[in-house]
Formats: structure tokens, C-alpha cells, sequence
């Protein structure tokens, strides 16, 4: 089937964002009917609906929708947008696929465990006899698929058509939307699945070529939003009541690179929004070395910020420079480690998060030569080994943090809360809290997350003119966590190989975040940089733990001087007193000790 574009005579765009095309502007296909001597008599054609053809057995707008989505946080955003429109347009949408009419499939093609969940879900639905349509990365970069016969598809690009291409699918036609060179318009209608957390995309595609990415074939070539409509969007979740914002794309420090600006002009540009009692967070998305090196004493000052989590995802793929360069990966170990070294350097409490590759290589660099799967498994067991010795949380117990509270947890007993080195924090709390911070005594430590007990909530005086220095002294640092990490109580979806922000790729042995499940090396020189990660993070622990002690003799100090400073005048003259009563009394002793005779 070829791509239906848009059929707009004497227009060249679209409609307007949200807006409900005529029917007679959308191309399609008539679903093919088998015939019953055997040969197929359909031919691919494109066809124009009557508008007086009959309607379908439902009115428009009726009929319930069931969205499921795979993937990283810019996939989660699309759905969101699509569920949004759907919304808008009256359609229920339901967490349950049997009582829905239509299944919406967002697909993710990073990781191949993803795809083949899309692949069974497809089946199933085909199976139920349910009208289908697949959005998302796989329809977009491999349109051919056997799986995706009979099905309708939205691209990446094409998700402000939602409406349109739902509605056609339910009259039983096939409609695919592929082709586009605009970006969706972020002022679209969004259902949340997170009311309190906006993930917003500031940019599609990437400028690399990683010779085991898929995503690029996909999402395309680097496409970024403007700062203004950006900023636009973030003033209007903030009005809204979000109450932390996850900038999301396929590459974050790479933004602006095609339309003359740069990340760090992004960045302040968004904090100057952001109310100053930090109410609202903001969280920076996975970047890769090559784009933030240039950028790093900026990144690093916005990194500080009081509305800015001290978290960066840096995915580095492997500890050798040899497989780096086959990866194409533009940048050495050594550059890495100055990200790394710089970031922690400069911001106190810094958390960086990364990934190693599995089993390079996959995708396009299928034709190399292939790691043996007995090989990977082998290095799999080591590194979790490793990291299962891993306790990043140590020395937290007792402390006292400040948290954002997101999200619930699937106990349903906790709720969710990151420090500003975003530790995951589970505190037993009223729902009620949800969308607001709280300062927080950490109780235990756990593998992947922290408990804690809420001291007392922070009010929120939501005033740009209130004092920056005030918000700043209630902010605590602590070299914790990983975002890339799924607690087993946490509700946050399992992020793919690059985490919340993938990078994509589609390795052969799959991939994974370093602090999480299986991760592998690629030879003696990933050992070295997976020690040195370590070490590094070791030293930091070290570093805090000594601070503290530090800072206990200290302020013991303080105290016993400030004991002494808390002298009135009449002790003062008492104790004078004293002194001068025992002077006395040892002159006379000394003066009687001359005047009495020798016995001889």
C-alpha cells in the first residue's frame, strides 16, 4: 500500500491542530476481501469516501478507545497527545482492550522484547476481530512488516491526524499517514497519564548515525521545536498545576543544533519560568557526550538550580574506544569520563545514569561480526554480579531530603517522591500529597529506593518574585538514585535501553541501564571503566560521609562555644570574684609561711 498524504486542494498543510479534516480530504484503502475463487481482485488504489455514504453502525465520537503504549517517554508523550485529541473528540478511553472497539498500539522498535510484544498484541486484536491502529517508531521504519497487513498507521509525525485516521479505521477502512515534514504542534489537547508530570518533547530524531540504531530510521533527522513555543508550553503546564516537567527527544543535547540555537539557551530560557519555591521540578533527558561537551559549565550551572533535578542520563555503550568507533559512536572513553568528571565536579549531588551495550553489534552493523551469545550471557552474569554489590544508597539513613511527591505506588500504600539527586523516596502518605513537596526523614535504604517519613509538606507561595536564595538553602544534595531504575513498588513504566529518553538501537542481545539487569562488557577495557565508574561512585560516598563527620565536630565545636558566648555579666563577675577570693587566699598562705619561726 502506498503512503496516503494529505488530499487538501489548493493547501499545502494541513489542518489546524486538533482540528477535524472533511472526510472527502483523507485517502484510504477498502479492507481486502478474500475471494471465494481464490485469486484476489482488489488492487491497491487510493479512494475517496461519499460524504452521504451511510454511517457506521455507531455515531462518531461514541466508541471506546483502548491505548497501549511501548517504549520511552517521547512515546508516552505521543500517546498522551493522541489520547488527548481522541478526548476531545468525545471518544471514552478504557484501561480494558475487551470492552474497547478500537486498539491503539504505540510501538517502540528499540529494544526487540518490545516489538515482539506489538507483534502478539496485533495478533490478539486481529484474532478478537478488533478494528487496529499502530502509531509509534515500528510502522515508521518498517512499514513492510508482514505484522502490519490489514491494520491502519500513524506516524510519528502525523499524530495531530489521530482523530481522523480512528474514524475511518472504525468505518472499516485502512489508512496510513506516514509522510510528514512539520512537527505536531504542542499545544494539542493531552490526557496525562500522570496528572502532575509533563513530558514534553523539545526535539524528534537525531544527528548520528550509531551503526546499531534503528531510531534514526524511524524518527528521522534532527528536528527541533522553537524556544518560544517550548517556553509557551511549559508557562501553560505550569499554570495548568504539572509539577514536574521531563524534557524528552531522542537526543536532548543536541537541541536547537538545526535551527541556530543551543541547549543551554533552552535551558534558561525554561527555569526562568519555573516558579521559584521550586514547585514545579524540571528533569533534562538522555544526551550523548559528543553534544553536551561544548556545553558543560553551562549544563552544569543549570544543573544547580534549585527547579533543576541533579540528574543526567549519559549513556556511554562501551568502555573501549575501538568498539566505540565501530559503533559510531563520535567520542572516546576519555571524553566520557570528562563528562562525568566535570558534571560531578560541579554540581554537588550530581547523578549521572548510563548504559553499556549488551551485545554489539545489531541492526545496520549486523553484517560484523557477532558477539557469541555464550559470551554475552558470561558477561551478563558478571556485571550482575557486580552490581548487585552496587549500594548507592549508603549513609542515607537518617538524613533529612527534601522531595517532589509524583506519583503512587503499586502497593498502594506509598507514594513516590525524588530528591533533588532524584533518589527514588517511598513515604506512607494521603494521596492528597500527590503535586506537592515535603521535607523528609529517610527511615531504610534499598536497592533501588529509599523510605522515608514526611516531617512536613512545603508550602507553595507560586511568586517568581519570592527570593532564589531562600529556595536554594532548603535544597539538600545526594549522589543517589538512577531514573533509569523501576522500583518494585514504583508505578514508572520500565524505560528501554537509553532510559525515559531512548537513543535508540535495536542490538541483537538487547541492552539495558547500567544500575539495573543485565549489563555487559565489550572487553578488558569496559572492566576498567566500569571499575573506574565505581570507584567514582564510591569515592563520592566517602567523600559525603567524611563531610558529615566534619561537619558533626564542627558544629560540636560551635555548640561548646556557644555555650560560653551564652555567659551573662553576673556569671562573669562571679567567676571574677572567685579568681580574686583564691588569689587572696594563696597570698596570705604565703605570707604566714615566711613569718613562722624554725624549730631550730
Amino acid at each position: 500500500m502506498e503512503d496516503i498524504e494529505d488530499l487538501l486542494i489548493g493547501s499545502g498543510g494541513g489542518a489546524p491542530p486538533g482540528f477535524r479534516l472533511p472526510i472527502n480530504t483523507v485517502g484510504m484503502n477498502p479492507k481486502k476481501k478474500p475471494n471465494p475463487n481464490g485469486r484476489n481482485t482488489n488492487k491497491k488504489l487510493s479512494q475517496i469516501q461519499d460524504p452521504l455514504a451511510p454511517l457506521s453502525p455507531k455515531v462518531p465520537g461514541t466508541q471506546t478507545i483502548y491505548i497501549k503504549t511501548f517504549g520511552c517517554s517521547h512515546n508516552q508523550s505521543d500517546s498522551e497527545y493522541m489520547a488527548g485529541q481522541l478526548s476531545a473528540f468525545g471518544y471514552p478511553l478504557s484501561d480494558n482492550p475487551e470492552e474497547a472497539d478500537l486498539w491503539l498500539i504505540n510501538t517502540c522498535t528499540v529494544k526487540s522484547p518490545s516489538q515482539s510484544a506489538m507483534d502478539t498484541l496485533i495478533a490478539k486484536g486481529k484474532g478478537a476481530r478488533k478494528p487496529l491502529v499502530v502509531a509509534g517508531c515500528v510502522p515508521q521504519g518498517s512499514r513492510d512488516l508482514k505484522e502490519l497487513e490489514g491494520v491502519s498507521i500513524v506516524g510519528v509525525q502525523q499524530i495531530d491526524r489521530v482523530v481522523e485516521i480512528v474514524e475511518e479505521t472504525l468505518k472499516g477502512h485502512e489508512v496510513r499517514l506516514l509522510s510528514r515534514k512539520t512537527l505536531p504542534a504542542l499545544d494539542l489537547p493531552k490526557v496525562r497519564k500522570n496528572k502532575v508530570v509533563e513530558i514534553l518533547p523539545i526535539n524528534v530524531g537525531c544527528l548520528g548515525a550509531c551503526t546499531y540504531c534503528k531510531t534514526k530510521q524511524a524518527r528521522g533527522h534532527l528536528g527541533s521545536y522553537t524556544v518560544d513555543s517550548l517556553v509557551g508550553r511549559v508557562k501553560s503546564v505550569v499554570a495548568d498545576g504539572v509539577k514536574e516537567i521531563w524534557l524528552s527527544s531522542e537526543d536532548t543535547g543536541a537541541y536547537g543544533r538545526d535551527i541556530g540555537v543551543n541547549l543551554p539557551i533552552l535551558l534558561n530560557a525554561i527555569v526562568a519560568e519555573l516558579p521559584s519555591d521550586a514547585s514545579t521540578m524540571l528533569r533534562i533527558g538522555m544526551t550523548n557526550p559528543p553534544f553536551i561537551l561544548e556545553h558543560l559549565k553551562e549544563i552544569a550551572e543549570v544543573l544547580c538550580h534549585p527547579c533543576v533535578y541533579s540528574f543526567l542520563h549519559v549513556p556511554v555503550q562501551s568502555g573501549s574506544d575501538a568498539v566505540l568507533t565501530a559503533m559510531n559512536r563520535e567520542y572516546t572513553v576519555s571524553e566520557f569520563k570528562t563528562v562525568v568528571d566535570t558534571l560531578t565536579e560541579l554540581v554537588p549531588g550530581m547523578q549521572i545514569a548510563t548504559d553499556i551495550i549488551c551485545g554489539f553489534p545489531g541492526t545496520p552493523a549486523a553484517r560484523m561480526k557477532k558477539v557469541p551469545s555464550t559470551v554475552v550471557k558470561k558477561r551478563s552474569r558478571e556485571l550482575t554480579s557486580a552490581f548487585e554489590a552496587f549500594a548507592p544508597y549508603v549513609g542515607m539513613e537518617g538524613r533529612v531530603e527534601r522531595i517532589w511527591i509524583t506519583d503512587i505506588a503499586t502497593d498502594g500504600i506509598h507514594l513516590v517522591g525524588h530528591t533533588k539527586g532524584y533518589v527514588q523516596v517511598l513515604v506512607a502518605a494521603p494521596e492528597s500529597m500527590l503535586g506537592t513537596s515535603a521535607i523528609t526523614k529517610i527511615t531504610s535504604v534499598g536497592r533501588w529506593s529509599v523510605f522515608g517519613e514526611v516531617i512536613e509538606t512545603i508550602p507553595h507561595i507560586n511568586d517568581k518574585t519570592a527570593s532564589t536564595n531562600e529556595t536554594r538553602s532548603q535544597e539538600k544534595c545526594f549522589p543517589g538514585a538512577n531514573n533509569c531504575e523501576t522500583c518494585a513498588c514504583s508505578t514508572e513504566p520500565e524505560t528501554c535501553a537509553c532510559g525515559p529518553e531512548s537513543c535508540g538501537g535495536q542490538a541483537t542481545s538487547g541492552e539495558c541501564a547500567v544500575t539495573k539487569n543485565v549489563v555487559l562488557l565489550e572487553d578488558r577495557n569496559n572492566r576498567n571503566l566500569l571499575g573506574w565508574l565505581l570507584r567514582k561512585r564510591k569515592n563520592q560516598v566517602e567523600k559525603r560521609v567524611e563531610n558529615e563527620i566534619g561537619l558533626g565536630s564542627q558544629k560540636k565545636q560551635e555548640q561548646a562555644q556557644g555555650r560560653l558566648g551564652e555567659w551573662g555579666f553576673v556569671d562573669m563577675a562571679l567567676l571574677g570574684g572567685m579568681l580574686v577570693s583564691f588569689l587572696t587566699i594563696v597570698t596570705l598562705l604565703v605570707h604566714l609561711g615566711f613569718r613562722i619561726p624554725s624549730s631550730n
